[in-house]
């Protein structure tokens, strides 16, 4: 059975890590890392996921601002509310909730704001920097960088010699994931919907990152023994076992029979989920002392 890969301990480590560089940047410079938060409109998920954020902030010790804006905002006071953060000195970092509302131009939206405080790493100037293999001067995609973080968990920091199969080609995670392990020396093919004979070319896969959306599309046979295998897949499937109309999140791997074959895996839910989070705490406190010259910590 393969080593289950946890990501909730890894999260836990990169948290511990960002509360004491946020501790110490306030110590030496009196300044809190300054998150602030965008929510528009009542979609439950993202009211969920924009509270975990805050109260995560808070732990961390940042300033951690949410403004939660009704369904009907323009994109001209959207804008508006993100060129004031922008300004902002005493804000580090800028997240607005995606999806918005079906009027907004949300790109638009999301490139206004400043790379330096983009903490999502979605700006075209910070996933520039990642293509050209700089990962030291911009903010790296959250859910990508979590991914990262485990594959070297695994691996270390060199991946001469490995290859890697990273399938998606989406620019918030299957792009960005790609370019990582390429800048870690991985051989890397992208795979995607349109690949002929997928599960072949997963075989040869030592690190298999399943980024597709999925429900446990990727079965045993595709994995290749002793592969590693990342699944940032989640589904909400029925669960009749649970009872009538009861649902379980699953990954895009089926996690049962893969694990028989794969030497490492991560689950669905308590994977990549909680890095992603994480990595998002860890990008304001660099973002922080960016701001205030000061040399960056690592994560």
């Amino acid at each position: 059975m393969a080593f289950v890969i946890d990501g909730k301990e890894a999260a836990a480590s990169v948290i511990s890590a960002v509360t004491e560089a946020s501790a110490s940047l306030e110590g030496k410079t009196g300044i809190k890392p300054g998150l602030a938060v965008i929510i528009v409109g009542e979609d439950p998920a993202s009211h969920a996921y924009v509270n975990s954020k805050g109260k995560m902030a808070k732990q961390c010790g940042f300033n951690s601002i949410q403004h939660t804006l009704p369904e009907e905002t323009t994109q001209e006071d959207l804008q508006a509310l993100v060129d004031t953060l922008n300004a902002d000195p005493a804000i580090h970092g800028i997240l607005v909730q995606l999806p918005l509302p079906k009027h907004f131009d949300s790109d638009a939206i999301i490139q206004s704001i400043l790379p330096e405080k983009d903490v999502d790493g979605l700006n075209i100037a910070n996933a520039g920097k990642i293509a050209t293999g700089d990962l030291e001067t911009g903010l790296i995609s959250c859910t990508p960088a979590g991914s990262m973080l485990l594959v070297k968990r695994v691996h270390g920091e060199d991946l001469s010699g490995l290859n890697a199969v990273v399938i998606g080609r989406s620019n918030l995670f299957g792009k960005p994931m790609g370019l990582l392990l390429l800048a870690a020396n991985a051989t890397v093919t992208m795979a995607h919907s349109r690949t002929k004979d997928l599960a072949s070319v997963c075989r040869n896969a030592d690190i298999l990152v399943a980024a597709v959306g999925r429900a446990e599309m990727v079965k045993r046979d595709w994995v290749k023994p002793g592969a590693t295998v990342i699944d940032v897949g989640i589904n909400r499937v029925p669960a009749p076992e649970k009872g009538e109309g009861k649902t379980k999140l699953v990954g895009d791997v089926a996690f049962a029979e893969a694990s028989e074959v794969a030497a490492s895996i991560t689950p669905v839910p308590g994977g990549v989920g909680p890095m992603t989070i994480a990595m998002l705490m860890a990008n304001t406190v660099i973002a922080a002392h960016r701001a205030c010259s000061l040399s960056v910590p690592k994560f």
